[in-house]
């Protein structure tokens, strides 16, 4: 499975100033339980914007043409998943997530309440036709988070 793990605000927003600008403990303990024993992979930004790196109990890929020190890197998405096995994680940026939108079996997509405004947003890409979209619902264990699945179609 390759899986896009995303939240977003009601514009669509990713990202401001690269970070996330908003706080749910439940989606983060989600991101945790999905990730926890895959691969993750992400963009430059989105590794510098970690609090904790690397991500613990993960293998952690970033694609960069930079050299990290202890860091695995790749040049390419396509050149990282062949060396993956099991599950992987697309975690961000949007440059990322564009590029994994040819790769992915479904987009798991968390949606927030907080509207976003402002300069230096980062915002999740348009999502196209070949995605069916599951019915949005209340993501487990919150009070304001929703939550859906988008899969490929056949």
């Amino acid at each position: 499975m390759k899986g896009i793990l995303v939240a977003t605000s009601p514009e669509g927003i990713i990202g401001k100033n690269n970070t996330i600008p908003w706080y749910y403990p439940e989606d983060l303990k989600r991101f945790k339980k999905l990730t926890v024993g895959k691969t993750v992979i992400m963009g430059r930004n989105t590794w510098e914007s970690l609090p904790i790196k690397p991500l613990p109990e993960r293998r952690n890929i970033v694609i960069t043409s930079s050299v990290i020190k202890n860091v695995e890197c790749f040049k390419s998405i396509d050149e990282a998943v062949s060396t993956c096995k099991g599950d992987i994680w697309f975690i961000g940026g949007a440059g990322i997530y564009e590029e994994a939108m040819n790769l992915a079996d479904c987009i798991d997509m968390t949606l927030v309440p907080d509207s976003v405004k402002g300069t230096d947003c980062i915002y999740f890409p348009k999502i196209g036709n070949q995605w069916k979209e599951s019915e949005t619902k209340p993501l487990e264990n919150s009070q304001k988070l929703l939550h859906k699945i988008y899969t490929r179609r056949v």
